[in-house]
């Protein structure tokens, strides 16, 4: 294996999410044909292997991840206890982040409070002080993704199509009719 190969299977087990060929060269400091060369000797590698591992191409780029059949592992041993009332509000976070956790709050209730600690603890939300100082915003963070194998692109879509507003239903008035 190369240096560069070994320094790509560096970038995306680091970066844990899917990388397109730009991101990759960007990182990596090359040209896209030497990342593509690079990239397509990893693959080949990664299949050659009897191993766990194996290099993917998705339609948000290439990711390092576990083969579909130890994907039952995940479950084993990295069980998410996660109660019905903190799934929820995990569920809320997914669907409608980044938001303050005030929003969360009007949204869910003030079980929140005990639901983002459990939630940050466990790595599936990101909690950070927003600019105004008064609220902190929350969001899923990459081990959300992962651990619920949930493409970043679908979440970003979903979060994109519930903070757009429904459209207005036209109700059409009966003509009236003379006699």
């Amino acid at each position: 294996m190369s240096r560069l190969t070994t320094t790509l299977e560096a970038i995306l087990y680091l970066k844990a999410q899917p990388l397109t060929i730009a991101q990759l060269s960007e990182l990596a400091g090359c040209d896209r044909k030497t990342i593509e060369e690079a990239l397509m000797e990893l693959m080949s590698e990664y299949a050659h292997r009897d191993g766990a591992l194996e290099i993917a191409e998705t339609d948000s780029g290439y990711s390092l991840q576990l083969r579909e059949t130890y994907q039952n592992l995940i479950n084993a041993l990295i069980p998410a206890d996660i109660g019905v009332g903190a799934l929820r509000t995990l569920a809320v976070v997914a669907l409608k982040g980044p938001l303050s956790q005030t929003e969360l709050v009007e949204i869910r209730g003030s079980g929140v409070y005990q639901h983002i600690p459990e939630l940050v603890e466990m790595g599936f939300v990101r909690k950070r002080k927003n600019s105004d100082g008064r609220s902190s915003l929350v969001q899923v963070t990459d081990k959300f993704h992962q651990y619920f194998q949930i493409n970043q692109d679908i979440g970003q879509l979903i979060q994109k199509r519930s903070t757009q507003p429904e459209p207005e239903e036209v109700v059409e008035e009966p003509a009236l009719v003379e006699s």
